[in-house]
């Protein structure tokens, strides 16, 4: 690369990351073309780019996941790299290798990266061999095997297990299987739903740990060896596998434990030649034991908690990493002070298992105050589709310490307003779990969600 910084990005993303994007790109004084589908048409990033291009129909496939589109559109505006946010193609080596083959640059990790990490048992096989604990041996991979040949590997693997989609991320297509009895009608559900999410129906089996902590790496890395991390995240709110409410730093984690997982995530993230941003996960068990589970090759949901505990622009360096740049930071830059918290509000209905509950937004009111911060794409008058996910604006906030942190998140939460007819949002469910004694207390795991349902169903 040149190294200098590009004069117009693409951003092959929508809702609220786009904006997001674009927002960065602005203050670096690059100029946006953003990308739409007939759905979103009527969307803040539309109006906020520089230039608009319009792409496709609602079906995602027909339009954020049309490669040639998007390429199309990068070469009629003139735009010279192309940021794909954190969904549709932001980890497809295909369409990495895609953008190299037409000149524009993906801003991301390499494709042969991508390959490498993309497919989830690999990946983890990967990680084995640097050096980071895994669970399991990564049995029932590829294709479905004979009955009798998965029972044993679900007995090497040990009940209760988790069958997940080798091309998958984002939590999504997880199946828990607690016993044999529901070994293979599970199987066949979990490929089944695979191909139907991810167009790969393989699979492979690692051991569940039912009372978890989700913790999870912040790595940067550029084209000059430069590799560092940008602290902890704690992910373990979660609602069918996929996050709700997201911190920095990972509470009730002890110096060692920090400090293992952060070497790891950062001699791996060498070992591999990774560039851009990148987030490790792992889950910690009771004993304090962490076990690598995937790594996410692009930027996360949850990004902008690291960013207000370090100062830290991820997107900004992102930016830099795959100009050419050296990222603008080293590790003795970085340090991590007080807490934030960050709430996904979801157009969802937690009363009805948080089934996506869209809606077109009559009123829209975001909370303001000191530390606080709302990333969303929502206006009155938009039109929540059922076409794409569900997430409608994140809150964040900062504080001194974790106690002020839940307080003025819960006060956030209080000032939020979204409403329209057939809207719900997960704004009160979010705050009752604020309220809960786990989550106060640092004391939560995977389990709370379903825990707080259970209780208020038996209440």
């Amino acid at each position: 690369m040149s190294g200098a910084m590009f004069g117009k990005v693409l951003i092959a993303a929508r809702g609220e990351i786009a904006l997001r994007v674009a927002r960065t790109c602005r203050e670096l004084g690059i100029r946006t073309v953003a990308v739409y589908s007939t759905a979103d048409r009527q969307t803040a990033v539309v109006d906020f780019a520089d230039e608009a291009v319009h792409i496709g129909p609602p079906t995602a496939r027909r339009s954020y996941l049309n490669a040639a589109a998007i390429i199309e559109a990068a070469h009629a505006t003139g735009a010279e790299a192309i940021h794909p946010g954190y969904g549709f193609l932001a980890e497809d080596p295909d369409f990495a290798e895609i953008c190299e083959a037409n000149d524009v640059r993906f801003i991301g990790p390499p494709a042969h990266v991508l390959a490498a990490l993309g497919e989830k048992s690999r990946a983890r096989d990967i990680m084995a061999a640097a050096g980071l604990p895994v669970l399991g041996s990564g049995a029932g991979g590829s294709q479905a095997g004979p009955p009798d040949q998965l029972r044993e590997e679900a007995a090497a693997v040990g009940y209760p297990l988790i069958i997940k989609p080798s091309a998958g991320g984002g939590g999504k297509g997880l199946t828990v299987v607690r016993g044999a009895a529901d070994l293979l009608t599970a199987y066949a559900h979990a490929r089944s739903t695979a191909q139907a999410i991810f167009g790969d129906a393989r699979v492979y089996l690692e051991p569940y740990l039912d009372r978890a902590r989700h913790v999870e790496v912040q790595v940067l890395a550029d084209q000059h060896g430069n590799v560092i991390h940008l602290g902890t995240r704690d992910c373990s709110v979660q609602r069918r596998n996929q996050k709700l409410i997201e911190e920095a730093p990972a509470p009730a984690v002890s110096a060692d434990v920090l400090e293992a997982m952060t070497g790891a995530s950062v001699h791996a993230s060498r070992a591999v030649g990774y560039q851009g941003a990148g987030t490790f996960e792992f889950l910690l068990d009771e004993q304090g034991n962490f076990f690598f589970i995937e790594i996410n090759c692009r930027i996360q949901v949850e990004h902008p908690v690291t960013e207000m505990v370090t100062g830290v622009e991820i997107v900004r360096e992102q930016l830099r990493a795959a100009a050419g740049l050296p990222l603008s930071v080293g590790q003795h830059d970085v340090s991590v002070r007080g807490v934030s918290i960050e709430c996904r509000i979801n157009a969802e209905d937690p009363r009805r298992g948080f089934a996506p509950a869209p809606g077109r937004l009559t009123e829209f009111h975001c909370p303001g105050g000191p530390f606080t911060r709302v990333d969303t794409h929502g206006r009155p008058g938009l039109t929540i589709t059922p076409d794409y996910d569900s997430l409608l604006a994140k809150v964040v906030v900062w504080a001194p310490d974790r106690a002020q942190a839940v307080s003025r998140m819960d006060r956030a939460l209080s000032e939020f307003r979204a409403s329209g007819p057939g809207l719900a949002t997960t704004t009160d469910f979010l705050r009752g779990v604020l309220a809960s004694q786990p989550f106060r207390n640092a004391e939560h795991t995977t389990a709370l969600v379903d825990q707080l349902r259970a209780e208020r169903s038996a209440a």
